[in-house]
Parts: C-alpha cells; structure tokens; sequence
C-alpha cells in the first residue's frame, strides 16, 4: 500500500521538474520572440476559425489579460477581428485591461482545449476572474462552441514540433489529474 504515495510523489517531483524547467524556458526567451510566436498562432486561429469573433460580438474592443501564475507570465488578448492581438508581458500592473482570467497552465490549456469545465473551475478557485466578466463569459462561450480545438490550431502553427509539445502537455496534465484523484 505504500506504492501510491511513491508514485504520486514520483509523479509530484517529474511534473515540478517539468514546470520548473517549463518556467525557466520563459523567462529566458526574448518577449519580442514569444510576441512573435503569438502573433503567429492568433493570425493561424483568426484565418482558421473567423467565426469566434461573431461570438463576441460588442466586446471586439476588449482587452483580456490572460495570467499564467505558475509561469509568471501574462498575455493580452483583444479580440478585434480585423486586427486581433496576442503578446506577452512579464508583469501587468501598468497594462490597461477590461478583464483578467488567471490560472495556473495546466488549468488554463485543459479549459481551452474542452478538457475542463470553466465554471467548474471557476468555483473550485482554480481560475480567478476580474473585471468585466460578462466579456469573461463571452468569450469562454466562443470557445465552447468551437469545433475541434483551439490549442490544436495554435500547434499546428509549429508541425510536427508543435503537436510533440501538444501531446507533452496533454499527458502532464493527465498525470497531474491522477495525481490528484489518488
């Protein structure tokens, strides 16, 4: 019977060391090159899915600070559908914004990627939601109905390089799953 906290420290330990080196890999990479691969995945999902902007409707204007606390990064996102935007800022407290979705990577891939239920998310406190949240709702709604998945879009900016690192995230995230149902 001692084997299951063994493997679920094991697991622990392997999705620290993932995070961590994850976490360094940021912080080193030139916010101009991590710009530039956004710029890329939001120009490859405003081609391949126009109609999420249809969702959002009356919040084009928006701007939406996507914070990834175990990164320590942000992202903007304002939606506008001739001129979307996506970048990323170490720190945010000088950005302007309308809302602000937080969470952790994991929680925030998997609720993107139709794994996980924002509400439930939202009242189990893994992701916290500020200002505007109607526009906070709406956009969660563009991205229930889309078909198939965003995060697979964005992967696909990259090949085969980029569904690797897909199928990286999904299997940590499913080893982070078990590890906390055990």
């Amino acid at each position: 019977m001692d084997t299951v906290p063994l493997i679920s420290n094991n697991v622990s330990a392997k999705h620290s060391a993932g995070l961590s080196a994850l976490r360094l890999t940021v912080r080193i990479t030139p916010l101009p090159f991590l710009n530039f691969t956004l710029s890329r995945i939001i120009k490859r999902i405003t081609y391949k899915r126009p109609l999420i902007f249809k969702r959002l409707q009356g919040h084009h204007h928006k701007i939406f600070v996507i914070s990834i606390t175990n990164l320590g990064l942000h992202l903007t996102l304002q939606p506008n559908p001739s001129s979307p935007q996506l970048s990323a800022h170490r720190k945010i407290e000088s950005t302007a914004h309308d809302a602000k979705i937080s969470g952790s990577l994991l929680t925030l891939l998997g609720m993107v990627d139709g794994q996980y239920d924002g509400d439930a998310l939202f009242f189990s406190r893994d992701l916290q939601l500020s200002g505007d949240t109607e526009a906070v709702v709406c956009l969660r709604n563009a991205l229930d109905d889309l078909d198939g998945s965003i995060i697979e879009d964005a992967a696909a900016c990259f090949g085969p390089l980029g569904f690797g690192l897909l199928d990286i995230a999904r299997h940590i995230g499913k080893i982070h799953d078990n590890s906390q149902t055990t």
